[in-house]
């Protein structure tokens, strides 16, 4: 992101997610059945259960819209050299509902992203995990750090994320970090143009996910975040999600 002041204390906090607002002021008790295998899924008709992230000094903001072919409706995710997210207004826990599934679609990726660089963290399209910051839990430097971002915005930001990409590289890691924080995991589900075009399911399972990217058992309350982001690369490209659903999964 093309955030001021890049290398102060409170860039670095803030960006381990996404933005700052992101936290308990947007929690929302859950309302599903108790027990339920599927907790719930997301199918795109409307976006009243998200709200949109807009981030301080970037004027050109990605846009969200729902597009109807038919009987069926999908997220478009547009960006032309902008940035910007939509958030679910609902968090979860990850022990409960470990699963997540989703369908998208990229038109094309970034010839100039670098996940390595700060000048290259552009994607045509992501999903975040994001875990809720406990600050009972936090290390004393992190309470430090989030105490900063909190008098500055009014909320904590949250503890670490795990970032589901379409990268545009085929010989990307699969697992890399961020180039602004420790705190933050990308994982390439899609790699390069080869599946462009072409809508893609996508599983994933957060518990082993984050074990295997963080070496260590995550928070246990998240929120899902959505984002097709080209203020760095300075392109553009046109995303689709079908669906998105949060699960139990087989015992």
């Amino acid at each position: 992101m093309k955030l001021p002041a890049r290398n102060s204390l409170p860039y670095r906090v803030l960006f381990t997610v996404l933005s700052f607002f992101v936290c308990t002021f947007f929690a929302v008790s859950l309302v599903y059945p108790e027990g339920a295998r599927l907790l719930f899924r997301e199918d795109f008709n409307t976006l009243e259960n998200w709200r949109p992230l807009y981030f301080p000094k970037i004027q050109r903001h990605s846009t969200y819209t729902v597009e109807t072919i038919g009987s069926e409706s999908f997220l478009k995710a547009e960006s032309k050299t902008s940035a910007s997210a939509l958030i679910y207004k609902q968090e979860f826990n990850v022990y409960d509902y470990p699963m997540v599934r989703w369908r998208w679609k990229a038109g094309n990726v970034y010839h100039d992203a670098d996940p390595e660089k700060k000048s290259g963290d552009d994607y045509p399209i992501r999903v975040y995990i994001m875990f809720r910051y406990d600050p009972k839990t936090a290390s004393t430097i992190d309470k430090i750090k989030y105490g900063i971002a909190k008098g500055l915005y009014g909320e904590y930001p949250p503890r670490s994320t795990l970032n589901y990409i379409w990268a545009n590289r085929m010989e990307q890691k699969a697992i890399i970090t961020s180039p602004y924080t420790d705190k933050a995991k990308l994982i390439a589900l899609e790699k390069g143009n080869g599946r462009t075009g072409i809508w893609q399911d996508e599983e994933i399972n957060i518990l082993q996910d984050y074990r295997s990217a963080f070496g260590e058992e995550p928070p246990s309350i998240a929120s899902i975040a959505i984002m097709n982001d080209s203020d760095n690369t300075g392109q553009q490209s046109v995303s689709y999600i079908d669906f998105i659903e949060v699960f139990k999964g087989e015992k």
